[in-house]
């Protein structure tokens, strides 16, 4: 079985809706990361930390998908990275009320021994010089590593940013973030020019709007499943990026093609995620639902026409 190191926040939400608001819940990348990946054959290990206010509870949930979590530091006396936010009506843009670094401060990754030859790293959304040390720590190259960053690292971390995109295969942002990091209005030249910093695949997800899929040559898209009720898109992103790395850690060859069905795999568990508040419906989901859906996209995404 082929091995995925996902390394992020294992976090606690607080987050409010127009639908409705939560109290401090499970959150964090990696946790979304983690539950969208075990829906594969892989064996995938957590590189986070927490503080001794995490619930052993969660550690037990996570445990109980199959995910490896000895790369999870528990920091007894500290507590666990903390983030609450509040949706606008428009469900595509948030206020940030509070954000409590805590553990994740002084986070110093440790890749367990028997992860470093993974073949596919997932580097969620951190500071640039972490998922550096986390390349960094591995025996010898991963046939993929992807990563995941936003504006806050563009805004503060520039030169530790491009360094670590000199390093990854594939680079997973929203069209926003392209544009910030390239100066470029135009998708497609942002990619380009996102591509010329060093990774060979360039994802820009588009919420729900669906992604995007650049290398070279070619450009594949995936749409977004229409969905009757949105309650929570906290986590979607991550939860999308770990069925990309998810699906991919474990087929037979990793190119644009494989990439493409990995975006499919990304959208779909990415749509599951939004309808219930945190982790709550990431945590109870079956593969006959996940197949459903799939099945739905294939409808959504196929059509006959007769070209002259």
């Amino acid at each position: 079985m082929s091995k995925l190191v996902i390394v992020g926040t294992v976090a606690f939400d607080a987050i409010e809706t127009p639908f409705g608001k939560t109290d401090k819940i499970l959150g964090g990348a990696a946790t979304f990361i983690g539950l969208a990946a075990s829906q594969f054959n892989t064996d995938a290990a957590l590189v986070s930390v927490v503080g001794g206010d995490f619930p052993q509870s969660y550690l037990d949930m996570l445990k109980g998908k199959d995910l490896n979590i000895e790369g999870v530091e528990v920091v007894p006396d500290g507590k666990t990275f903390f983030w609450s936010g509040k949706y606008h009506h428009d469900m595509n843009s948030r206020d940030t009320l509070v954000t409590e670094l805590n553990t994740l401060a002084d986070f110093d990754p440790v890749v367990p021994a028997d992860y470093r030859d993974a073949r596919v790293v997932m580097l969620g959304n951190l500071h640039p010089n972490i998922q550096l040390g986390v390349i960094e720590q591995m025996e010898q190259k991963p046939e993929l590593i992807v990563l995941d960053t936003m504006n806050f690292w563009m805004d503060n971390s520039w030169d530790e940013l491009l360094n670590v995109i000199k390093k990854i295969d594939v680079i997973t942002i929203n069209d926003e973030e392209a544009r910030q990091l390239t100066g470029e209005y135009s998708l497609v030249t942002a990619a380009k020019k996102i591509r010329e910093m060093g990774p060979k695949y360039v994802v820009i997800k588009k919420g729900e709007h669906g992604a995007l899929l650049f290398d070279e040559s070619e450009i594949f898209y995936a749409p977004a499943l229409p969905l009757e009720e949105v309650f929570d898109p906290t986590g979607a992103g991550d939860t999308f990026a770990g069925g990309f790395s998810g699906y991919l850690s474990q087929v037979e060859n990793i190119n644009f093609e494989t990439m493409k069905q990995a975006i499919i795999y990304g959208s779909c568990l990415a749509s599951f995620c939004v309808e219930k508040f945190g982790t709550r419906r990431m945590e109870d989901l079956s593969k006959a639902e996940v197949h459903q859906r799939l099945m739905q996209f294939k409808q959504l995404t196929q059509f006959e026409i007769e070209i002259d």
